[in-house]
């Protein structure tokens, strides 16, 4: 499936274009909609949140609750707009911006963005560069899950550690996981650890700071042979890690043991084979190190990613920088923001996830349809317990 957004964090709206998504899956606006009310949540979030409540309605490719097989069109309005009509107009101003942004923030596309689109006003620069967009990578992530549910591939993501403050202790059940993912602020499954992220947010919101973290996405019921080895862009670790490095604010992703595999010998990292007794698949690890993938190959394990995120670097206690206007020094730009977007972040790791596996689905399975994708999986599985 290709994936098209477009929308400023304050414009009309958000817009998703999905291409390739086969015919005959069932879609409704409220299975989207139950994939974006969790990104809206998480303590550390900042006032937008309050007036965002994201809907999705459905223009196209979708018919009496089905997919054809058609480019779908999703829309989600900004219910913020209203009070930026005037900022955000598509017509041009009688005279100059009013409040043109010319201090750039550190950490933001604002001066590198602006320099290279040769905007005099920021504003032109941050509000596409803004995480308001991942709502809409959220709502093509749904469409992704709705797929690979069909398989049996569950999705769940947490967060491991907010600001210093981790836990590396989850249940290994999804359906547990999931639950004690939902019981805590922050999304740790871990309730100690969980308290103190909380508190570790307060602190820094009390100082005008933000913090960043860790999180954890899991999938499920992978089978063995998604991804290739055959070709460096058929990699499916090298996919997954190039999506969620283009998610706003990451700066790292590993995989399984990750970068901890560095500082081990080889036979305390690679994961003996096992006969598991388990059809289809015969073969099992008594550990999972590798987190699921092999030579850029999913082995039937599950698929383990971890992902570093900053610190949001719009704060309340602004750094220094230049404004591009006068040259003078100056105090950066504030724009309202959160103080810890690490339990979001979450959330849409597990739909830029679930669009990179439907893809991997779709390349190894094929169809127009999705009732071929299954005849070609079940014969797929067949074939499995043979080798």
């Amino acid at each position: 499936m290709r994936v098209l957004t477009a929308g400023e964090s304050h414009g009309r709206c958000l817009v998703t274009i999905i291409e390739g998504a086969p015919a005959g899956l069932f879609l409704t606006a409220t299975m989207i909609n139950e994939d974006l009310a969790p990104r809206q949540k998480g303590f550390g979030r900042g006032g937008r949140q309050s007036i965002e409540r994201d809907q999705v309605q459905i223009l196209s490719g979708v018919r009496h609750g089905e997919t054809l097989g058609s480019p779908i069109a999703l829309l989600i309005p900004n219910l913020d707009w209203p009070n930026w009509e005037e900022a955000m107009s598509v017509s041009a101003p009688a005279g100059r911006p009013s409040h043109p942004v010319t201090r750039p923030r550190p950490g933001h596309a604002d001066l590198p963005g602006a320099v290279k689109y040769g905007r005099t006003d920021i504003r032109d620069i941050l509000e596409r560069a803004s995480a308001r967009e991942t709502a809409a990578r959220c709502a093509a992530g749904a469409v992704a899950k709705a797929l690979l549910g069909q398989f049996g591939v569950d999705i769940v993501a947490y967060v491991e550690a907010i600001g210093g403050v981790g836990s590396d202790s989850a249940p290994g059940d999804p359906k547990a996981l999931r639950e004690a993912r939902q019981a805590s602020p922050v999304f740790c499954p871990d309730p100690t650890a969980s308290g103190l992220m909380v508190e570790a947010i307060s602190k820094a919101s009390d100082s005008g700071d933000t913090l960043g973290g860790v999180l954890v996405v899991r999938a499920h019921g992978l089978p063995p042979g998604l991804g290739s080895h055959v070709h460096w862009d058929r990699r499916l670790d090298g996919l997954l890690a190039g999506a969620l490095m283009a998610l706003n604010g990451i700066k790292g992703v590993d995989v399984g043991l990750g970068f901890r595999m560095a500082e081990l010998p080889g036979s305390q990292v690679h994961d003996p084979i096992e006969v598991s007794g388990h059809a289809p698949w015969r073969y099992s690890r008594p550990t999972n190190n590798a987190g699921g993938l092999e030579g850029g190959i999913t082995n039937g394990e599950p698929l383990v990613l971890r992902a570093a995120m900053k610190p949001i670097a719009t704060m309340r206690r602004p750094m220094a920088s230049v404004d591009m206007a006068t040259g003078q020094e100056v105090l950066a730009h504030h724009e309202r923001s959160d103080v810890c977007a690490v339990p979001s972040a979450a959330v849409v790791s597990e739909a830029i996830v679930a669009l990179v596996l439907a893809g991997a689905f779709q390349e190894k399975f094929g169809g127009d349809s999705l009732r071929e994708m299954k005849r070609a999986y079940d014969s797929f599985l067949q074939d499995l317990a043979s080798r």
